[in-house]
């Protein structure tokens, strides 16, 4: 992770006062369309862009020593931030000032806080090995990628992969995630089966959650190099991606529904793992399935 983009001032070692920028009042202004058009995958593929709205957003990426391209704030915010933006003045020299109606114009939230931003697409690293990857197979809704997102970053996954599916770095996925969407290395492959065989070849287990007929989770051994696998919230996994895997687990519950929301199951999946490996509750070996 990059370090926190520390506190600075201006150069004179006065406090940051804010560029005299003309306020862009009219939302036919090309800007507005360049903003906008990364609502939409392919303007975020062509210009190579993301799109955050708020201010938690904003101080995350900030926090991850991500540096926006462009910053558009209403005057208002701009006002209220002015401590942020004293803090960053590299950031700060990307702001434009905008009027409320051209805000709303830019967001794709119904009432924006005052402050969108662009970043450059991430690229995730180069890694020659991972030991804890979470792969997802078809998920569609972008609640329930952000929410797994940030419970994987919580529990020390350190790749995601995907394929088809909810894009991991539309706007609604990135607040779903509160920022974590920023710092988990994201994936995406054509197809998921090639790479789950190679890291089972390659002695990872991949571990497939099921409704029924695994067993159940905390008798797994996650302290090994493991791949989880999790389907679409409707269809589940792919039965060629089921055969991949190398084991299968399943959350014991009452019965009384058929089965859980995708990114509720995650959550003890995932975190089983780090608590075997801080040794919380010890006196319960995980047993290696035969």
């Amino acid at each position: 992770m990059c370090a926190a983009v520390s506190r600075s001032e201006a150069s004179d070692g006065s406090p940051w006062v804010p560029q005299a920028r003309e306020l862009i009042t009219s939302r036919r202004n090309p800007l507005v369309g360049r903003f906008r058009a990364l609502h939409q995958p392919r303007g975020r593929r062509e210009q190579g862009l993301l799109l955050l709205e708020g201010t938690h957003l904003l101080e995350e990426a900030l926090r991850l020593g991500l540096r926006p391209s462009q910053v558009l704030a209403s005057p208002g915010w701009i006002e209220r931030h002015r401590s942020l933006l004293e803090g960053h003045p590299r950031m700060a020299a990307l702001l434009q000032p905008v009027a409320e109606p051209v805000l709303e114009a830019v967001a794709t939230t119904a009432h924006p806080d005052g402050v969108v931003l662009t970043l450059p697409w991430p690229e995730p690293p180069a890694c020659e090995r991972v030991d804890f990857v979470l792969a997802l197979d078809r998920l569609q809704d972008p609640g329930n990628l952000g929410t797994l997102m940030r419970t994987a970053l919580a529990a020390g996954v350190e790749e995601l992969w995907h394929s088809e599916g909810a894009d991991p770095f539309q706007p609604k996925v990135l607040r779903a995630s509160a920022g974590a969407a920023l710092a988990l290395p994201c994936r995406r492959l054509e197809q998921l089966l090639p790479r789950l065989e190679s890291a089972r070849t390659g002695g990872v287990q991949v571990v497939a959650s099921v409704v029924a007929g695994g067993i159940p989770y905390w008798q797994l051994d996650w302290t090994l190099p493991t791949v989880l696998l999790l389907g679409n919230e409707g269809a589940g996994l792919a039965p060629e991606l089921l055969a991949a895997s190398s084991h299968q687990v399943t959350i014991p519950h009452s019965g009384a529904v058929e089965s859980l929301n995708v990114a509720v199951a995650a959550a003890p999946l995932l975190l089983e793992r780090w608590r075997q490996l801080t040794g919380e509750n010890a006196g319960q070996q995980p047993q290696q399935p035969r």
